[in-house]
């Protein structure tokens, strides 16, 4: 099974404690994907802090704007240090994403690590 990375780092012009609120809430998660992916929270734990287990459903429409669900678990949590969610059910055979963010003089370094398998190898 041969899988992709992808690496990513940017910096904020914010402090820890803001991004970290913003970040840690589901319900934003809406605001920071693009509108063309219809992207649609459907559990009822949106408006939840997010903690290790939370598992979170959406809609999501990526090709020829078919809806899929979209089934993610937050698997790890260090407070305002990073976070990983893992698929569980949708569109790849398997989705791992770490987001890290590290305190700067200049704000917060937020990386993302997002390692997965495309279906049908």
């Amino acid at each position: 099974m041969s899988f992709t990375q992808i690496k990513r780092e940017q910096l904020i012009n914010t402090d820890i404690n803001t991004i970290w609120n913003f970040i840690s809430s589901p319900a934003n998660l809406r605001k920071i994907t693009p509108k063309s992916m219809m992207f649609k929270i459907t559990s009822n734990n949106a408006k939840q802090v997010m903690y290790p287990g939370m598992i979170i459903s959406y809609k999501v429409a990526p090709l020829l704007n078919i809806p899929i669900t979209w089934i993610t678990e937050i698997t790890h949590i260090r407070d305002k240090s990073y976070f990983v969610d893992e698929q569980r059910k949708g569109p790849y055979t398997m989705w791992h994403h770490e987001h890290i963010f590290e305190v700067t003089k200049k704000g917060v370094l937020m990386k993302d690590i997002i390692t997965y398998v495309v279906p049908f190898g």
